[in-house]
Formats: C-alpha cells, sequence, structure tokens
C-alpha cells in the first residue's frame, strides 16, 4: 500500500474522495494542489498537514498563506507551483486535475521518479506518446484510476501476454440524454446536461457524459495505457453503471470488474496495488438490480466517440486538438454562448482544421491546444 501520496486537484471531487481513502489507510500527506478553492484546502491542510500545496489562481495563492499562515505548511502559487508539488519526492502522485492543465503534472511526477495514480485523462488523450514514454523510461507503471480504466487493469489481471486479449469493453452510462435523438438534443439546457444519473462528478465531465465526448477521450486514453489499437476497444451503454469494463479474450471468455457507482474503489485499488484492503464503499448487492442492460451507443445523436476515434487514429496533434476545442466547446454551453449541439459540432470543426504534424514536442501540444481553442471560438463568432 502507498504511504506516502501528493494529490493535485485535491479539493475537486476525486481529490476529496482520494483523501477519504487516505484517511481510512493512515496515508501520509505529502502535497496538496488546488485551482482556486482555498476555504476547502485550508480545511484540508489542518486536517492532513502536507509539507507544501500549491494554488494555481496565484490571487487565492495569497489568500490562502495568510490563513494558513500558523501551520507552517509552503504554499506554492500558479502552474509552476502545481509543478513543483507534483515534483517533491513521495511514493505516489494522483493527479485529478481536470482537462490539458494536468499535463504538466503528470510529466513533472514523473521525470521526478514518482508513482502515478492517473484521474486525469487528457494526459493521455493530449500528450500521449510523450507520457507513456517517460513512464517506460523511468521504469513507471502509470495506475489508472478512472473506474474504466481500472476496471479493465483489474480484469487483466493474470494475462501475461497481450495477444490474448481480443477487445477491450469500455461501459457507459449513456449520461442524462440516453435515447434522445439529434434534434431532441438541439434545445437541452445546462441544468439538464448537470443532471447524471449515477455519478457525482463536477461540472466539465459531467457535460463531457453529456455528449459522450468523456467515452471518445476514455478510447484514447485505453488505447496508450493499455498498448491496444483504438479498433479493439468497444463501447456499450449500460445504464445501471453496475459492470465498470470488461476485458474479452481470443476464446471468447469476458472478464469483468462489478461494483457500486463509488469512485473510491478504483481510487484506492490504485493506492493499494497489487493488494487490496477493506473499503468504505457499500458492498454491491446484485439482487438490488432487476436487470443490467446492454446496448449500442447512438452515435448519430453522439458523433464525439466517433470524432475521438478518428483522431487518433490520425495521430501526431489531432487527439490534442479534439481536446482543446472540446474544453472550450464544453466552456462555452457551460457559460451560456452555444448550445449542447454545439459541442459536437466544434469537435468535428476540429478534426477537420487540425494541423499535420506527426513528430510532436509537448510544446507543440500546448500550441495546438492553444489553436484548438480559438479555432472554436472563431467558429462560433466569439
Amino acid at each position: 500500500m502507498v504511504k506516502e501520496l501528493t494529490i493535485l486537484g485535491s479539493t475537486g471531487s476525486i481529490g476529496r474522495q482520494a483523501l477519504d481513502v487516505a484517511d481510512m489507510h493512515g496515508i501520509r500527506i505529502t502535497a496538496l494542489t488546488s485551482n482556486s478553492r482555498i476555504d476547502i484546502l485550508e480545511n484540508q491542510v489542518r486536517q492532513f498537514s502536507p509539507e507544501a500545496v500549491a494554488v494555481a489562481d496565484e490571487k487565492k495563492a495569497k489568500e490562502l498563506k495568510i490563513k494558513i499562515a500558523d501551520t507552517g505548511v509552503k504554499v506554492l502559487s500558479g502552474s509552476g507551483g502545481v509543478t513543483e508539488c507534483a515534483s517533491m519526492k513521495t511514493q505516489c502522485v494522483l493527479n485529478s486535475i481536470v482537462g490539458i492543465a494536468g499535463l504538466g503534472g503528470t510529466v513533472a511526477a514523473l521525470e521526478a521518479g514518482n508513482g502515478l495514480a492517473l484521474a486525469n485523462k487528457e494526459s493521455l488523450v493530449a500528450g500521449g506518446s510523450h507520457v507513456t514514454r517517460i513512464a517506460r523510461e523511468k521504469g513507471i507503471s502509470i495506475l489508472p484510476v478512472d473506474s474504466e480504466h481500472s476496471a479493465v487493469f483489474q480484469s487483466l489481471a493474470g494475462c501475461k501476454d497481450k495477444k490474448q486479449i481480443k477487445k477491450l469493453i469500455l461501459t457507459a452510462s449513456g449520461g442524462p440524454f440516453f435515447g434522445k435523438t439529434k434534434k431532441e438534443l438541439e434545445n437541452v439546457t445546462l441544468e439538464q446536461a448537470l443532471s447524471h444519473p449515477n455519478w457525482a462528478m463536477g461540472a466539465k465531465i459531467t457535460v463531457d457524459s453529456a455528449t459522450m465526448m468523456n467515452k471518445g477521450l476514455e478510447i484514447i486514453e485505453a488505447a496508450w495505457l493499455f498498448g491496444i489499437k483504438s479498433d479493439k476497444i468497444d463501447v456499450v451503454v449500460h445504464r445501471q453503471s453496475v459492470l465498470h469494463s470488461a476485458v474479452q479474450f481470443v476464446d471468447n471468455s469476458v472478464i469483468g470488474q462489478l461494483g457500486v457507482a463509488d469512485m473510491r474503489i478504483p481510487i484506492q485499488y490504485a493506492l493499494t496495488y497489487p493488494d487490496r484492503a477493506e473499503s468504505p464503499v457499500r458492498e454491491l448487492d446484485l439482487t438490488e438490480y432487476m436487470t443490467l442492460t446492454f446496448e449500442k451507443p447512438d452515435y448519430d445523436a453522439f458523433p464525439c466517440i466517433s470524432y475521438c476515434k478518428q483522431a487518433f487514429e490520425r495521430g501526431g496533434l489531432a487527439p490534442a486538438f479534439i481536446n482543446g476545442a472540446n474544453e472550450k466547446a464544453n466552456e462555452l454551453f457551460r457559460s451560456g454562448k452555444i448550445k449542447f449541439t454545439d459541442i459536437p459540432k466544434a469537435v468535428e470543426n476540429a478534426l477537420t482544421v487540425c494541423p499535420v504534424k506527426n513528430d510532436c514536442s509537448l510544446s507543440d501540444v500546448y500550441e495546438a491546444d492553444s489553436l484548438a481553442r480559438q479555432t472554436t471560438e472563431k467558429l462560433f463568432g466569439l
């Protein structure tokens, strides 16, 4: 079990649940980071006594420094402060920052030789080749925290040869709009998009679930994590969120991981791997469910899954570009500037205009992300 832990994004949903697990198992906290939620961060500092904290918002960092002056905890600021926390020597860094903003922390943690539990899918979507190369060079295994990838990881236990894998099966809840047609989606509201049927997540990820862009991003993440081609990764809609994902092997047997919809299960497994421990999560009682259903996604109403597959197959800057376009469109929808159905339009447009460059540096990735956001604003006349 991990004995020392840094959490990037500790005030978000995943970060707070990770601290629940750490508290239960007596894991010492090395450092914590937040974008701007200093009231929550102050409480975490006083409970867990980390060596350092970082706040991306520099003004908020100054406020926090005054609030916790009595603790002696070092306060860092800006993106540089976040990467400094990720670089601090610790046993494991759990990266739960939302969006491409988490890429720097992932790279910093790996380059410092720290273990990595990854809940930031964009690190692999945008910077997959760089992140996996650094991990290989450092001899570090990236442990997945996303429920789907943790389920695949657990289902692969004992599989010593990737040739035995026929396909990965990623399950999707379908979000709040499953069953709606493309036309019916035209006038949905933000409130409706944020009403996820099964999971409690942050606003950005919940909207990604509503568009099913999150499942497209998860295909790219799974391809990098497990070294599997995207055409061997299927998506099925499983409304009950009991089976979290599965693996089909060449003999056509399927092994999957089941549990209640609680992120503390995959978080804890990443911290206790290869062992298991008692969990704060309630027991799964299958008799509570009359049926478990599995359906094909509607790729016409939710085309972002296909766009992500196309971007991964194209390679180069394409995944980073569509990710940047989606992040910007998601933000514009949440601020009331575009419609829900404009989000997939932005992703499709990004796929069309993405610059072709196969030999890409990390700076190229960040430049592509910035250009994708500008392109998306221009698309909608903003």
